[in-house]
């Protein structure tokens, strides 16, 4: 038996508040607050394997790149950002207003041992992807020899 490398990945927090403000998006047009921010919608992202590196892929339309930041605090990738309404799309006459403006974020656990130095992230197209190499490799579990008394 072999364990995922991405077993324990996700921010089971963030994933569950994603999905929620997704299912109930057009029933509630509040921000939610982390912290003490506000963040308006969450982006889409895909996690998967790829020759052994995981990759991080996020849906940003409409984002810069000088307005999105990546950072690595004790084990967890954080993805945040801000997409900005322009000013001709504030006003009002709207008939259907679907998109989201404002901050956002998502975090990721990163298994353990993951080298920082060959984490690199690129962004084209409104796509941003982040390579963290290695960290999608195979482990075996270590059996724990149990002790005690008796057979």
């Amino acid at each position: 038996m072999s364990l995922s490398p991405l077993r324990g990945f996700f921010d089971f927090q963030n994933e569950m508040s994603r999905m929620f403000d997704e299912m109930f998006r057009g029933l509630s047009r509040r921000p939610r607050e982390v912290s003490g921010r506000r963040f308006e919608w969450s982006p889409a992202v895909d996690v998967f394997s790829r020759d052994g590196d995981l990759v991080i892929k996020a849906e940003l339309p409409g984002v810069r790149r000088e307005d999105v930041d990546i950072t690595l605090q004790d084990g967890v990738l954080t993805i945040s950002g801000e997409r900005k309404e322009t000013e001709e799309e504030s006003g009002e006459g709207y008939l259907v207003r679907e998109r989201f403006y404002g901050s956002f974020r998502r975090s990721f656990q990163l298994p353990e041992g993951v080298d920082e130095s060959k984490i690199h992230a690129r962004f084209e197209d409104g796509v941003l992807e982040v390579v963290v190499e290695g960290a999608a490799q195979k482990t075996q579990p270590r059996r724990i020899q149990i002790e005690g008394s008796g057979s």
